[in-house]
């Protein structure tokens, strides 16, 4: 039972609530307050939660929390999920050093959301980006997520406290339009049948990767990752990924980046026909290997292969610096034709859940967020998917 004491010392007057708590080896614990009213009110919240108990594994504080959480993310995966990618893992650890920067007051056993609060309030007063704040402090409620499902702390008190953004896609996305498509791809031909034998050989290669990334709607790290195996009859399997610091090839990011694309004959036809024929021999099982067998650079297909693309088609967009000289720039960028081949879905008329499927979203929200200014009041009702290029060429 708990009781209130009043004490008088060189402090002043203070009042100090004794409360059961299994994990002391008395069996009481004790709280000091400056006036009896609060005394009062945690004396009642006392009555009512439940008595929270001390672990003995050795996840005594957030410091021990975090490294445990680090570990499972790395050779368990987080709640039935695969071990996450080193890359991953190193954002993982960047977010770790500031929730074990900050002075927490308490044993983890012992953290109330008041706490996490003011963790908060902390953050978002650091010279950090609000956008990182935010990423921090939900790397710290997954950490205690995971103590309380792992039986370390009674909940999750972290729970609930958020930092609120705007959303990276409150501005429309950039959709590059059916016609600009063609002209894009009409590009992709002319550069691969160039007289310039250098130029006319990477188009061996740029052209069929144009194709697949308007006619899949994959990104990037996706089909630059893309293996031969993973084609068949009529479409190809997505299941790998380049990973973002581009390192190595690994699983995509989620489960929900594994799914199947159908593709059009044509794109079929030129894809296979390049990795049967064309390809570099590597030790990848790569569509589109570079001259070494290793995958391609993002950077580089954007700069040596789509932006060329772009400029060739005309689609480009003229700028007039402040001392008056005009700077050209690519009107699109590679990740643009994953939207075309969305806003291609939606005017289909696919159902929402399989544009969801095809997308790789894990979360429908994110289709919503970023296409739902997309839709109409139709019915959804999903139409014969036999490739996106079919009907357009």
């Amino acid at each position: 039972m708990s009781d209130i004491r009043k004490r008088t010392g060189n402090k002043g007057t203070t009042y100090q609530v004794r409360y059961p708590d299994k994990s002391s080896s008395t069996g009481y614990s004790y709280k000091t307050f400056r006036t009896r009213k609060e005394a009062l009110a945690f004396r009642e919240d006392s009555l009512s939660r439940p008595v929270t108990r001390r672990t003995s594994s050795g996840v005594e504080t957030v410091e021990h929390a975090v490294k445990k959480w680090l570990d499972i993310c790395e050779k368990e995966g987080l709640n039935g999920r695969e071990p996450v990618t080193r890359y991953t893992l190193e954002n993982y650890e960047y977010r770790a050093n500031f929730i074990t920067d900050y002075t927490w007051q308490k044993p983890l056993h012992e953290l109330t959301p008041p706490d996490i609060v003011e963790f908060r309030s902390w953050l978002l007063r650091s010279d950090i980006s609000r956008v990182l704040a935010g990423k921090v402090l939900s790397s710290l409620q997954s950490v205690m997520k995971e103590m309380s499902i792992r039986g370390y702390i009674s909940n999750n008190c972290a729970a609930g406290v958020s930092i609120r953004n705007e959303s990276r896609y409150d501005a429309p996305v950039v959709i590059p339009s059916k016609k600009d498509i063609l002209e894009l791809l009409k590009a992709a031909d002319a550069l691969s049948n160039a007289k310039n034998e250098t130029i006319s050989n990477a188009w061996q290669r740029y052209r069929p990767m144009l194709y697949l990334a308007v006619d899949s709607g994959m990104r990037p790290q996706e089909y630059l990752a893309a293996a031969q195996s993973a084609l068949t009859d009529n479409g190809i399997q997505v299941d790998r990924a380049i990973e973002g610091d581009g390192s190595k090839i690994s699983v995509t990011k989620t489960p929900a980046g594994r799914r199947f694309i159908e593709l059009s004959p044509k794109t079929l036809e030129i894809v296979r026909h390049y990795a049967e024929n064309l390809a570099v021999p590597n030790d990848y099982d790569l569509i589109f290997p570079d001259e070494k067998g290793r995958w391609q650079d993002r950077r580089n297909w954007q700069r040596r292969g789509f932006d060329v693309a772009c400029e060739k088609a005309g689609l480009v967009i003229e700028e007039k610096q402040d001392d008056g000289e005009i700077i050209i720039r690519p009107k699109y960028r590679p990740y643009d034709l994953r939207h075309f081949y969305a806003s291609m879905l939606i005017e289909k008329n696919i159902n929402l859940k399989k544009i969801q499927k095809l997308m790789g979203h894990t979360n429908i929200e994110t289709t919503l967020n970023v296409y739902g200014h997309l839709l109409d009041d139709g019915t959804g009702v999903s139409a014969k998917q036999d490739g996106m290029l079919s009907s357009l060429l």
